[in-house]
């Protein structure tokens, strides 16, 4: 329990109390504060704050305000003269307020990071053999053999989780400090070796980081130059030019300083200038114990080709086993449940919770949480102790669970329009018609929904299916008329819902007459074999009495068979 003022903090139960009684808060509101109250006294940057509490989601900074303004608002906080949170414009925030352990003892702004990174280190929940793994590939740098580990996933998968607790776990056991550098989308076109700097700049400026800044120094002087330009602010006139940054005397240098792991993440976004360093460091024959690990999400169809150089680096290092690959898959359900509990703060959950949440996210980390914040907002969670009904400190259900296709939680359905959004509008058309169907959908529904040739739609679906890690490629159907036809699946039912929610009405009835109508055509003289198909495309676009119709025939074809029978 950590206390300040007439409040107290307790992390254990994810709880803030006022003279001992709680007080409601939702779980951002919460995770802000206590990043807050476990950093005092330090300046904490918006982006420090996004990215420790949405790794692996854009979240616009506007979203912190809102929160800084509830949390105000819960603790009668004045932004003009704050007691607890102060405002440095443009900068971020400070916890101002003296805080204090249960015990009495001060908490210095070092103890609360360290308790910060203690409790991330134990929010990662069904990693623990990846996460072996990576320390399987650390341990083997004892003999002096490199070593290249990429982790790959989906988006929301845990990459950066999983690599958070490895850094955790490694420097409070051995005080290693990592050189870590984030690609970022839109920049890896215009600005070389962009999460190479990033990664110098902190080993240059980590508290052992004058050896760092002596070896790069001696070995490679012009990139510590360039390594200095961020931290030291120097004009981008300051910026060696490129032919003086020799890639080979930088994996000399990144050689000497093996015992700091290098981490890259989100590859699918690097500059190829990176991609050859990385290529670079894992074919060298000299012993180093160099660990580079890099975090991937293959087929990221929203920016790559099928061409994708990230993916033709990894399997040509897998080939001649100069990297390794842990590919994270979506979690079991005893995990999404253990996660949802740490969300909420308790153990046991409201009855049915843990499986309409996995059935909705389908075990990815960051969807698991995004549907319980979800159900929180929507008052289908409430914290009981709010109102001082049922007991304190727990969360209970208080109305029926959404419809599946109901309202998406808005922070996924941002992310899924943004991958959306970088596709062509053909393609956007395709993935609109596919999710007229359902989580499954065949190669010649969609063409008939958009009045397409089924070959050109088919061979559109293929792409999609190789480019995007949400459409998978799952098999042909043979039709009536003899004919093959491909069919795919969306990964997540989430993509499929925004995609289905973003047509307008008109277009979307429009579609949905067209497949039924094909249906017909396809299986005449049969129609009682999908004339639940039929009608359900058919009320769908709000022609329910066609539905009917369809309906009532296949049930007079089924009593006409029962009779000759």
């Amino acid at each position: 329990m950590k206390q300040f003022d007439c409040f107290g903090l307790d992390t254990a139960n994810q709880c803030l109390l006022r003279n001992g009684v709680p007080i409601n808060l939702a779980p951002k509101p919460f995770a802000v504060l206590r990043y807050l109250v476990e950093n005092p006294g330090r300046l904490i940057t918006h982006d420090e704050l996004l990215d420790a509490l949405w790794p692996e989601t854009y979240v616009q900074p506007q979203v912190l305000r809102t929160y800084m303004l509830d949390l105000r608002k819960v603790l009668g906080d004045d932004a003009g003269q704050p007691r607890f949170i102060q405002t440095l414009p443009k900068r971020g925030y400070r916890f101002v307020a003296q805080v204090t352990e249960r015990n009495g003892s001060a908490l210095h702004a070092s103890t609360g990071s360290a308790a910060l990174e203690e409790g991330k280190a134990a929010a990662i929940v069904g990693r623990e053999d990846e996460l072996d793994c990576l320390k399987a590939q650390l341990r083997l740098l004892a003999s002096g053999q490199r070593r290249v580990v990429f982790v790959t996933g989906e988006a929301g998968i845990g990459k950066t989780a999983l690599v958070d607790a490895f850094c955790m776990q490694l420097e409070s056991s051995t005080a290693a400090r990592v050189g870590r550098g984030q690609c970022v989308q839109g920049v890896g076109g215009k600005e070389e070796y962009y999460p190479v700097t990033e990664a110098l700049c902190q080993l240059c400026a980590s508290p052992d980081g004058e050896s760092a800044c002596r070896v790069l120094e001696r070995m490679a002087p012009a990139w510590l130059a360039l390594g200095r330009e961020h931290g030291a602010g120097a004009s981008s006139t300051t910026r060696p030019a490129a032919q003086e940054r020799m890639l080979g005397d930088l994996c000399g240098a990144l050689e000497e300083l093996a015992e700091k792991p290098l981490i890259f993440e989100d590859l699918h976004w690097a500059d190829e200038s990176t991609l050859h360093l990385i290529s670079a460091l894992a074919r060298r024959r000299a012993q180093a114990k160099l660990n580079v690990i890099a975090t991937y999400c293959p087929r990221n169809g929203a920016i790559r080709s099928a061409d994708d150089p990230v993916k033709r680096l990894k399997e040509d290092l897998l080939m001649r086993r100069l990297c390794v690959e842990i590919p994270l898959q979506p979690l079991k359900k005893a995990a999404a449940r253990s996660l949802i509990g740490r969300e909420l703060g308790q153990e046991a959950l409201p009855p049915g919770l843990a499986d309409f949440v996995y059935q909705r996210s389908e075990g990815n980390p960051l969807f698991v949480i995004a549907t319980v914040e979800h159900l929180i907002a929507q008052g289908v969670l409430v914290h009981t102790g709010a109102d001082g009904a049922g007991p304190t400190n727990m969360w209970e259900l208080r109305a029926p669970f959404p419809e599946m296709d109901a309202a998406l939680p808005e922070q996924l359905s941002r992310m899924v329009e943004l991958e959306i959004e970088r596709l062509s509008e053909d393609e956007q058309r395709v993935l609109e018609a596919a999710s007229l169907m359902s989580v499954a959908f065949p190669a010649w529904a969609v063409a008939a929904a958009l009045g397409k040739d089924p070959v050109e739609t088919e061979e559109a679906c293929d792409g999609l299916a190789r480019r995007l890690h949400f459409v998978v490629r799952a098999g042909q159907d043979e039709l009536p008329d003899g004919t093959k036809s491909s069919f795919y699946v969306f990964a997540h039912g989430l993509y499929r819902e925004v995609l289905y929610q973003r047509q307008a009405a008109t277009r979307r009835a429009r579609r949905h007459i067209r497949i039924a109508e094909r249906l017909g055509e396809l299986f005449a003289g049969r129609e009682m074999n999908v004339a639940r198909e039929m009608a359900m495309h058919f009320e769908a676009a709000g022609e329910v009495e066609r539905a009917a119709i369809v309906l009532e025939s296949a049930a007079r074809q089924a009593r006409v068979q029962a009779g000759a029978c």
